[in-house]
């Protein structure tokens, strides 16, 4: 596993509070939608002496048998499995993947988005820079044998097999929370075709306690055009003073309020939000909820009856309270070292957000140490965050004195070499809860985020045209289209006992 050190980093200094920088949200998320151009070429197996081939296992020569690969005895299981989350009739992607009929058209042009690293949706890597100590869950990527096995088929003339003898079909990913306790729905919305449009409904759950919830599911009021959704609490009235009469307000990287709490991401083909079962997350009583619904128009009017979210209420008091930490957006130095770091492009001698015209392979560093006075924290995800400017975030954490049981010092706890910002999710680490990484009071959390404002980016190209703009234009920290964000989003989880 790698080592991971800040580059720079000052000596210790203290923060009197946790006066942490929580607004500016994020945008979580995946799904699938599938291109790209024709694939390479992968060998596929053989044994024997003829090299002469039958399908599925048959075709016997003398003193061989070779097995062609097909779709229902080896294909069709791994689409069930990495692809039709979103690639099925009714989904958010352009066409389905759940029939020999359906797929095979697109066999070719699907290895090449799958090589490209364009699908299935995942930008989390491990690179040179960043090896996390643990995997992450629901990763929906295929494995080396699956790449192989497709490019098998692709090379055999994409078989379809018998259907008689088909390889059983794993079951579907389990995208609904069976045993939530509450389901809120937000309001209706009618999408006429044009550009992605994102709006906030308020919703009040009227929580008269607090409540602590320990999973989530959204559901999809049209799944054609829900790209993806983020929940946050509001504890301050600030959203439903902008909502209008139908309880809603256009915004776009987030619900636009100063303190946002994220509770949740989603995106189709996502299954449901469980937190670790010592866990749980709290909404406080009187809290409204914002949800922050990404729309994706197809080529006719679309209507969202009204998209909803299932809470699950944890049934034991939790042993650890969570939240996810919205960490980063820093304009200026915090002093002692902290906040944001002098750049590349700083035309200041101090520290400035600023990306300019044309540039490619910017980079905006931050550092924030964890003031005295905390909690120890787990760290159970993580997550990253920019607009359409960003292609490459890292999340990182130094630590005051080595993590006690492991001697770890420094660590790298996120990076997104793919970072799209359509694509956005976050990642959950796949270990039990008593071996997550922990953070202490004095610990160093780092984020670097790197960002191409050239038209050869291709989103910002988009972001530009919708503006009525042909060239790359300076770009500054903010909410709007283009505006950008580096914000990291930490899973974290304290102890409620004393």
């Amino acid at each position: 596993m790698n080592r991971f050190f800040l580059p720079g980093l000052p000596s210790l200094f203290h923060l009197p509070s946790l006066a942490l920088p929580l607004a500016l949200p994020l945008a979580l998320i995946a799904c699938a939608e599938q291109g790209g151009d024709e694939a390479g070429v992968a060998e596929s197996g053989e044994s024997g002496e003829s090299g002469e081939s039958g399908e599925s296992g048959e075709g016997e020569t003398e003193g061989s048998v070779e097995q062609l690969v097909t779709w229902h005895q080896d294909i069709a299981p791994v689409m069930a499995e990495k692809c039709e989350g979103c690639h099925r009739d009714g989904g958010i992607a352009p066409f389905s993947l759940e029939t020999y009929e359906f797929a095979a058209p697109w066999a070719e042009l699907s290895l090449d988005a799958i090589d490209s690293g364009f699908m299935p949706p995942w930008g989390q890597d491990n690179t040179d820079e960043c090896e996390p100590r643990h995997g992450f869950s629901d990763d929906p990527r295929l494995t080396a044998d699956e790449r192989a096995q497709l490019q098998a088929w692709i090379d055999d003339g994409k078989p379809e097999g018998d259907p008689a003898s088909a390889a059983p079909v794993p079951p579907a990913a389990k995208l609904t929370l069976d045993d939530a306790d509450l389901r809120l729905t937000a309001g209706e919305l009618v999408l006429e075709p044009g550009k992605d449009q994102f709006w906030c409904y308020v919703i009040d759950p009227g929580f008269e306690t607090n409540k602590f919830i320990d999973a989530t599911q959204i559901v999809a009021g049209n799944e054609s055009i829900v790209h993806h959704v983020l929940l946050y609490i509001d504890e301050t009235g600030a959203a439903e003073a902008k909502a209008d009469e139908n309880g809603r307000y256009p915004c776009f990287g987030g619900p636009g309020l100063s303190q946002p709490t994220l509770v949740s991401a989603w995106a189709p083909g996502v299954p449901p939000g469980v937190m670790p079962k010592e866990v749980a997350m709290m909404i406080p009583a009187g809290a409204k909820l914002v949800m922050n619904v990404h729309y994706h128009p197809t080529g006719d009017t679309q209507t969202d009856p009204g998209t909803s979210v299932d809470l699950r209420y944890a049934t034991d008091g939790p042993l650890y309270l969570g939240q996810l930490l919205l960490m980063g957006n820093f304009s200026g130095s915090l002093g002692g070292g902290m906040g944001l770091q002098p750049g590349p492009n700083d035309s200041t001698d101090s520290p400035e957000f600023r990306i300019p015209a044309g540039a490619v392979g910017h980079t905006e560093t931050m550092i924030f140490r964890l003031p005295a006075g905390i909690p120890e924290l787990k760290l159970w995800s993580a997550g990253t965050h920019m607009h359409y400017v960003g292609t490459d975030m890292l999340l990182g954490l130094q630590r005051a004195e080595p993590e006690a049981g492991t001697g770890i010092e420094s660590e790298c706890l996120l990076q997104t070499p793919r970072y799209d910002f359509n694509w956005q999710r976050g990642y959950q680490y796949d270990a039990p809860f008593k071996d997550l990484p922990t953070a202490k009071a004095g610990d160093y959390l780092y984020m670097r985020c790197t960002y191409d404002n050239s038209m050869g980016n291709k989103h910002v190209a988009a972001a530009l045209a919708e503006q009525g703009l042909d060239a790359p234009v300076d770009v500054y920290l903010g909410e709007d289209t283009l505006d950008e964000m580096c914000l990291g989003v930490y899973g974290i989880a304290y102890s409620l006992l004393p």
